[in-house]
């Protein structure tokens, strides 16, 4: 695995703190939430970056599904006051019931 570089590690700072924030607050909020992973190649950052919010079963993930755009919003808007502009939200944070190892 190539080591980032010092932009690189930046970026990983950035999208480690808005993920830990969005997550507790997640917990809280929506109920079956299990944990936020997410996947980003750091040479196409921000467009690579795809949060999800695991839920426990299909059940909590159909209850909070109406939520997604909220959640949507929260991230675009916690990366905005880091510096990092979104181009659409949409495609950056999804729920799901699948486990990073799935």
């Amino acid at each position: 695995m190539k080591t980032l570089s010092a932009v690189q590690k930046k970026q990983q700072a950035i999208v480690f703190s808005v993920a830990d924030m969005l997550e507790a607050q997640a917990r809280e909020a929506l109920d079956g939430m299990v944990q936020c992973w997410f996947d980003v190649q750091y040479h196409q950052f921000p467009g690579s970056l795809l949060l999800r919010f695991q839920f426990t079963d299909e059940q909590a993930l159909a209850a909070a599904k109406p939520e997604v755009k909220k959640w949507q919003k929260r991230l675009s808007a916690a990366l905005l006051k880091k510096g990092v502009v979104l181009k659409d939200m949409r495609r950056h944070l999804i729920f799901t019931v699948d486990g990073p190892d799935a």
